[in-house]
C-alpha cells in the first residue's frame, strides 16, 4: 500500500464532494467549517469569496493539526458567491429569499465568484478566486412559481441551482461551469497537484467503475 497525502474537504457540500469524486478525487475526511458567513460592511462579493474560502481552510488546518492522522494532510476549501453588480445574493433558505433573487436574476446578467484555498501543513497556503458570468433568460410568473415550488433552491447561492432545474434558464455563460455548481474543479485539481496530491491516483479504479 503506496503512502499518499491525505485529503481533507474542508465543506459539507454534497455537490462539491460529487465534483472532486467525477474526476477520481475522493476526500479521506470531511470536515465542515463552522464559521459566520454573512459579508462585512462594505465588503464586495471577490473579497467575501476570497475571505470566506481562506476562513475555512484556516480553521480547518488548525483542527487537524492536533490530529496525528491528519496532521499532514492537505485542507481543500471553497466558498461561492452570487452577485448582481455589489450586491451580493444570499444562500437562500427561506421562500421569499428565493423568490426576490429570482426575480432580481431574471432577464439580466450575474456573477459567479468561489474562492478556493488549498492549505498544506506549516502554513503554506495556496489560493485563488475564479469568477464566471451568468445570464438568465426572463422569467415568467409561472416559472418563478413552480420553480420556488420545486424547493431546488434550498441552500443554494443566489436561490438556483445550475445543475437542475435552473439550467434551463441560463441563456449564456461565460467561463468556469463546475465554478457555478460550487467548485471549479480544472482549478482545484491543479492546486492540489501543485501541492503533491496525486490527482490521477484513482482514475483507473474511476473508469472501471464506469464500464
Amino acid at each position: 500500500m503506496t503512502d499518499r497525502k491525505k485529503l481533507v474537504l474542508a465543506s459539507g457540500s454534497p455537490r462539491r464532494l460529487a465534483l472532486l469524486e467525477q474526476v477520481g478525487i475522493k476526500p479521506d475526511y470531511l470536515l465542515p467549517s463552522d464559521i459566520d458567513e454573512e459579508p462585512n460592511r462594505g465588503e464586495t462579493p471577490r473579497a467575501l469569496a476570497n475571505r470566506l474560502a481562506r476562513t475555512k481552510a484556516e480553521v480547518v488546518r488548525r483542527s487537524i493539526d492536533k490530529d496525528a492522522d491528519y496532521r499532514d494532510a492537505l485542507v481543500l476549501a471553497a466558498d461561492t458567491v452570487v452577485s448582481v453588480g455589489r450586491r451580493i445574493l444570499p444562500k437562500t433558505e427561506l421562500r421569499d429569499e428565493a423568490e426576490s433573487c429570482l426575480r432580481l436574476l431574471s432577464g439580466r446578467a450575474h456573477r459567479v465568484y468561489t474562492g478556493v484555498c488549498v492549505a498544506a501543513a506549516g502554513n503554506a497556503t495556496r489560493a485563488k478566486l475564479i469568477e464566471t458570468r451568468v445570464r438568465f433568460k426572463r422569467l415568467s410568473e409561472a416559472e418563478i412559481e413552480d420553480y420556488l415550488d420545486s424547493g431546488e433552491w434550498r441552500g443554494k447561492a443566489g436561490g438556483y441551482a445550475i445543475q437542475g432545474i435552473a439550467g434551463a434558464f441560463v441563456v449564456k455563460l461565460v467561463g468556469s461551469y463546475t465554478n457555478v455548481v460550487g467548485l471549479p474543479v480544472f482549478e482545484a485539481v491543479s492546486m492540489l497537484a501543485g501541492a503533491g496530491y496525486p490527482v490521477r491516483q484513482n482514475w483507473s479504479d474511476t473508469l472501471a467503475l464506469s464500464e
